[in-house]
């Protein structure tokens, strides 16, 4: 049996593994053979849908139907402008996550065979050894970034529905929005009413959202996490060759120059092949995931713009809390979307220093394609046009700023 066969045969039995420990974890009950589909291993509860939709419902009510209501019927004075401007802001803030939820169930089947895949390719990986521990490492600060990010966007929901049981009198989450039907608002039981439902909306603004944002961070995340991998196999290529040869090659005959030279281009063939096509394959998911969510990206910058400029021209004494809300839902876009570009950097410049010029030519003709391979860029866009990185970042707030200057100086 050659190498190509044994490492195959091992990675399938690995694969088997895997598969029947997620669906023990999952699913006890269901016997592994009769598994057709993931969305069998995990069963969402009733009272889950339940809850999603109440406080969906209270959304669309509130910052929806209530919120354009209220800027077309009742904020037709001029001297309504600043109020009218902070309840568009807050309507506007709030849709850049919630696009990305409603993107998300449009595009479910195809996140479910995309996380599927992902797991399916991350069976195949081998359970110890370098590549894991890289993997790994890396894996810890992606997990670490989507923790942090979903604390951040959490509590600042948190402290917008809490803030008016802190201050003396009765207030709402905003103040300055009206919900239909429930005038006048500070009155018993409208007031009561109107809190829970704009809390219930809150919920549903900051929750769904940052899940959904925290799935697109831990997926980027994984193929970042594997792309740095993989550049440290390569990095190491020559070396795990030397390795293996002066284990494995005992006899005389494999002493013989000619011999040995065959064997360690054997043994980097084969890692070579195995590294192309895990980068092919991360190249195709990553792929994949910036066409489903590249419409909600591009629609989640136009808000942040629009968001933005809202919020100055209604005042920051007024907005203080949905500016830092806007500004991290696009934040973290472009900063993994940097993190994936950079991967792809490191990944091509180790190509460069696999010690290539030791290889023979077959070999040689290998690694000019992976590098072809690698020098194509992977990265997200939003909607295809602006690729998310810091760059796309900083030009949009320049932007953002030269348009309030300019607005700003036009009223006055």
């Amino acid at each position: 049996m050659n190498l190509s066969q044994s490492v195959n045969e091992q990675a399938n039995e690995y694969v088997k593994m895997r598969l029947e420990r997620i669906s023990k974890i999952h699913s006890p009950m269901l016997p592994f053979e009769d598994i057709q589909d993931f969305r069998e291993l995990c069963c969402i509860p009733l009272a889950v849908y339940a809850v999603t939709g109440s406080i969906t419902a209270s959304y669309v009510y509130a910052f929806l139907i209530s919120l354009l209501w209220f800027l077309f019927a009742r904020c037709t004075d001029p001297e309504d402008f600043q109020v009218a401007m902070v309840v568009f802001s807050l309507g506007i803030s709030s849709e850049i996550g919630s696009t990305k939820f409603f993107n998300s169930i449009i595009y479910i089947k195809e996140l479910r065979k995309l996380f599927k895949d992902y797991l399916l390719y991350d069976a195949t990986c081998p359970a110890q050894g370098r590549l894991r521990l890289h993997l790994l490492t890396t894996l810890r600060y992606v997990k670490r970034r989507a923790i942090i990010y979903w604390l951040v966007i959490i509590g600042n929901g948190f402290i917008f529905a809490i803030k008016p049981l802190l201050v003396e009198g009765r207030h709402l989450a905003q103040d300055d929005l009206v919900l239909i039907g429930l005038e006048p608002m500070r009155q018993s039981p409208n007031y009561e009413i109107a809190y829970a439902i704009m809390t219930m909306g809150v919920c549903f603004i900051c929750y769904p959202p940052a899940h959904v944002t925290m799935f697109l961070i831990i997926i980027v995340g994984y193929t970042e996490a594997q792309m740095l991998a993989l550049s440290e196999e390569l990095k190491h290529l020559w070396n795990d060759a030397i390795e293996h040869y002066e284990k494995h090659s005992r006899t005389e005959r494999e002493a013989d120059a000619a011999m040995k030279s065959k064997i360690l281009n054997s043994f980097v063939n084969f890692r070579l092949v195995q590294i192309i096509k895990s980068h092919s394959t991360n190249v195709n998911l990553i792929g994949r995931v910036e066409n489903v969510f590249r419409g909600s990206l591009a629609v989640g910058y136009v808000f942040l713009i629009v968001g933005l400029i809202a919020e100055l021209l209604g005042g920051l004494e007024n907005t203080y809390l949905q500016v830092p809300f806007a500004l991290i839902q696009v934040a973290i876009d472009c900063f993994i979307g940097q993190r994936v570009n950079d991967a792809n950097i490191d990944f091509e410049k180790a190509v460069y220093d696999c010690k290539w010029e030791n290889f023979d030519k077959r070999n040689m003709k290998i690694v000019l394609l992976l590098l072809q391979n690698a020098q194509k860029t992977v990265s997200l866009s939003a909607g295809g046009i602006a690729k998310l990185n810091f760059s796309c970042f900083m030009s949009v707030i320049k932007s953002i700023y030269s348009a309030y200057t300019t607005l700003r100086t036009t009223m006055k």
